[in-house]
């Protein structure tokens, strides 16, 4: 059986859909962090079946927008003396600014860098965004 200790400060991250714990991992740099972080894969779940966790000995200063696109059925749990002191659950954002690309070549934002691109929501149940300013679709 595998043991992964408990963690006295730092966060948890949960109930992130199996298989997209790495992508996580990875946008949030912690292969090279210089605190411990577990990533666990494929654990078993009575509320998801399968799930993966990200365990954190280290306060982050998470970006709930980005986590919620990657994966909107996370659930962040901010640890102090080994116990759950608040717990938010990510979603999928209904305004994402600066962390999607507009593929679209004659968008203001494909050749003019004055400002972030900015992406509306427009289908929540295929995660499809739509440009501010052109209104090109992009899916997630």
């Amino acid at each position: 059986m595998l043991r992964v200790d408990a963690i006295k400060k730092g966060i948890v991250l949960d109930h992130i859909q199996a298989g997209n714990g790495i992508k996580i991992f990875e946008r949030l740099g912690l292969r090279n962090a210089e605190y411990s972080v577990a990533l666990l894969m494929n654990v078993p779940s009575t509320k998801m079946v399968r799930k993966d966790m990200i365990k954190i000995s280290d306060i982050l200063n998470l970006d709930l927008t980005m986590l919620g696109l990657l994966d909107p059925s996370t659930t962040v749990n901010f640890i102090e003396d080994g116990k759950v002191t608040n717990k938010v659950t990510v979603e999928l954002p209904g305004r994402v600014v600066g962390l999607i690309e507009c593929k679209n070549p004659r968008c203001i934002t494909s050749y003019e860098r004055h400002g972030p691109s900015i992406f509306m929501l427009v289908d929540k149940e295929t995660k499809e965004y739509k440009c501010f300013y052109c209104g090109e679709r992009v899916k997630v």
